[in-house]
């Protein structure tokens, strides 16, 4: 239902109760960017679900409170799950009109309490955000480019692309550093791309993510101890890790319907490259499905504790991983 991304607007006008859900946070951004930005640092109020479940009355205290310079809040309340419903139910028949809601949800099942009342009840708009596809990723890509008139081959383009690792927020970053070396006039050749594009290669992301989802612990102590990442590198280190979740998770899926793991592997779209294809498989036996959704959720808490606490964050990511390597049980 891409469609109602460009129907906010008129929304706007009957509703102010909107629910986000989806793994496409770059796309929530930008919509929330666009749709909503006659708000401000200072009218913008940032909750998780977790926060007002523990101080219930601390946050109806400070939605029906106004400063006086306020004229309207934008309230984003993220990690949403089916245990806010009831008090977003008793924010709604208070009929609350000078301030915008947004839930922002992860995954919802079509079972979930809270998608069902917020698609079914009129005063409320629900929006899926599906994963961007690589042609999706090219589009966007292209489009930035050429608005910097910058001209790559599809060959370098693709590049950008692959090292984007399916997430929109990568790939505007990686776009980024093209354009900052473009401005220097010069030609932008296939080494300067693999040079400046994907900082999770530099801080070897992908290999201690593939190790640890492994269960390699000697190796992934070996790239905890080689390098000493920012709280930047590690969002990207969770990113890198979700991005493989999602997949392992589709491939768990998909041995439901056939038992043959290389045949899984084989037909996996996109393709799954060679070189790749044995650490996958064995990445499969050791994790069950349960085991990676709960994976993921874990992931979403760590990044928020990084955000808040940015001066721990190799801590906090250290400690994730290494209670992973230990506490998973393997199906080997």
């Amino acid at each position: 239902m891409i469609s109602k991304h460009f129907e906010i607007g008129k929304f706007r006008e009957k509703t102010n109760f909107f629910l986000f859900y989806g793994e496409n946070e770059g796309l929530k951004s930008e919509i929330i960017e666009t749709h909503f930005k006659n708000f401000n640092k200072k009218n913008t109020h940032r909750y998780t679900e977790k926060e007002i479940i523990a101080n219930k009355e601390i946050f109806f205290e400070s939605i029906y409170s106004k400063s006086f310079f306020e004229n309207e809040k934008l309230i984003l309340i993220s990690d949403v799950t089916d245990r806010t419903l009831n008090i977003i139910e008793e924010v709604i028949e208070t009929k609350i009109e000078d301030e915008v809601f947004i839930l922002l949800a992860k995954r919802l099942e079509k079972k979930s309490k809270i998608r069902n009342f917020f698609e079914k009840d009129e005063r409320t708009l629900t929006i899926p955000f599906y994963e961007d596809t690589s042609q999706t990723l090219v589009t966007i890509a292209r489009k930035v480019l050429n608005e910097n008139k910058i001209n790559l081959s599809q060959e370098n383009l693709n590049l950008i692309v692959e090292r984007a690792q399916g997430d929109r927020i990568n790939l505007k970053n990686e776009l980024q550093k093209i354009i900052s070396l473009s401005q220097n006039n010069k030609k932008i050749e296939l080494e300067d791309i693999l040079k400046l594009t994907n900082l999770s290669e530099n801080y070897s992301a992908g290999e201690l993510v593939d190790n640890c989802l492994s269960k390699n612990k000697k190796r992934t102590l070996n790239i905890l101890n080689e390098n000493i990442p920012s709280s930047e590198d590690n969002i990207l280190i969770l990113r890198t890790f979700l991005i493989k979740l999602k997949r392992l998770r589709k491939l768990r899926l998909s041995l439901k319907e056939n038992n043959n793991i290389d045949q899984v592997i084989n037909s996996f779209k996109p393709p799954i490259f060679w070189k790749d294809k044995n650490i996958i498989k064995q990445q499969i036996k050791i994790w069950e499905l349960n085991d990676i959704e709960s994976f993921i959720e874990d992931l979403n808490n760590t990044e928020t504790l990084i955000k808040r606490n940015p001066q721990i964050s190799n801590q906090i990511i250290n400690n994730m991983i290494l209670d992973k390597i230990e506490n998973t049980n393997t199906q080997i």
